[in-house]
């Protein structure tokens, strides 16, 4: 089963971390998850730039919480303070294609390979 929906989603700052909406939606959606197997996601903004960093986005894989647990990282804790940048700038999974500066919009693709 496919389904598209286009939502542009919106970050309540409330720490003082880095990172943008795309890199927020995917440390969400992996705690939501709970590194479940067989979830897969990317969220970048198409100008290449999240928020106000170097990065376009990121993605998360079936291991993110895994890898991140075995680096010490929390990840409830960066979503906390808002810096979803840190979190994935620390596992090497941001997506950084560099500025473009044509901002269409943001892509997301989540992919379920197992069922769960």
């Amino acid at each position: 089963m496919c389904c598209y929906l286009a939502v542009k989603t919106t970050v309540t700052f409330s720490g003082e971390g880095r990172g943008g909406r795309n890199t927020e939606f995917l440390l969400s959606l992996a705690i939501a998850t709970g590194g479940k197997n067989g979830i897969w996601g990317l969220a970048a903004d198409t100008d290449g730039i999240d928020g106000s960093e170097n990065n376009a986005g990121a993605i998360i894989t079936p291991d993110t919480l895994l890898r991140a647990k075995a680096l010490g990282i929390r990840a409830n804790e960066f979503l906390a303070r808002n810096d979803a940048y840190s979190f994935f700038s620390a596992l090497g999974d941001l997506v950084a294609t560099g500025p473009n500066r044509t901002n269409v919009n943001d892509f997301r693709c989540i992919i379920v390979t197992e069922r769960w």
